[in-house]
C-alpha cells in the first residue's frame, strides 16, 4: 500500500506537467477558420473593388481636367466681351462725331462732342478698374513713373514737373508708367 500511495502522486504530477494550456493547443480544423482559398478570393474581390474605384477616380480627374481646360479657354476667348461691349458705345459716339465734323461749320459743337466722347471713354475704363496716372506736382515714384529727363526747377528735387504721357493702372497693376520730366 505504501507503494500505491507513492505511485498516485507521481501520476498526478506527470499529468499536470504534460497538460497543455488551451491557448497553445492546436485548433480544430473545420468551419471556424476561413480557408486560405477563401481569404485569397476575398482579397481579390477587394483588390478588384479598389481597382475599379481607381479607374473611376482617374476618369473623374480626366473629365475635370478637360472641363477646366475648356473653361479656361472660354475665359480667354470671352474675357473682354463685356469690356468690348462697353466700348462699342464710345465707338458709336466717335462715328456720330465724325459724321458731325463733315457737316458742321462751327468748331464749338465739335469740341463739346469730343469732350463728351472723351469722358464717356474714360468712364468706361474706370468702370473696369483702369485708372489714369497723372502725377504732375507729385514726388517721383519709380514704381508709377518713368523719368525721361531732369530739369532744374523751383520745387523740391525729384518732383514731377511735367507729364509727357499719362500712365495707366488696372486694379493696382501698372499697365503703363507715366512718362515724366523730374526736377533736379
Amino acid at each position: 500500500m505504501s507503494q500505491d500511495q507513492n505511485t498516485k502522486p507521481e501520476t498526478t504530477e506527470t499529468v499536470q506537467a504534460v497538460e497543455i494550456p488551451p491557448e497553445t493547443a492546436p485548433e480544430a480544423s473545420g468551419n471556424e477558420e476561413p480557408s486560405v482559398h477563401m481569404l485569397l478570393e476575398d482579397a481579390r474581390s477587394k483588390a478588384d473593388e479598389h481597382w475599379n474605384e481607381v479607374l473611376r477616380l482617374r476618369a473623374d480627374m480626366d473629365n475635370l481636367r478637360k472641363r477646366t481646360e475648356r473653361d479656361i479657354d472660354n475665359a480667354r476667348k470671352y474675357a473682354l466681351e463685356r469690356f468690348m461691349d462697353s466700348l462699342l458705345g464710345v465707338a458709336d459716339s466717335l462715328d456720330l462725331g465724325l459724321k458731325a465734323c463733315m457737316e458742321a461749320s462751327e468748331v464749338e459743337p465739335l469740341k463739346k462732342g469730343t469732350e463728351i466722347m472723351y469722358n464717356q471713354f474714360f468712364q468706361t475704363l474706370e468702370r473696369y478698374g483702369v485708372k489714369a496716372i497723372d502725377p504732375k506736382g507729385e514726388p517721383f515714384n519709380p514704381d508709377l513713373h518713368q523719368a525721361i529727363s531732369m530739369l532744374p526747377g523751383e520745387v523740391e528735387p525729384n518732383t514731377v514737373l511735367q507729364v509727357l504721357q499719362k500712365g495707366y493702372q488696372l486694379n493696382e497693376r501698372i499697365l503703363r508708367p507715366a512718362l515724366v520730366i523730374v526736377s533736379q
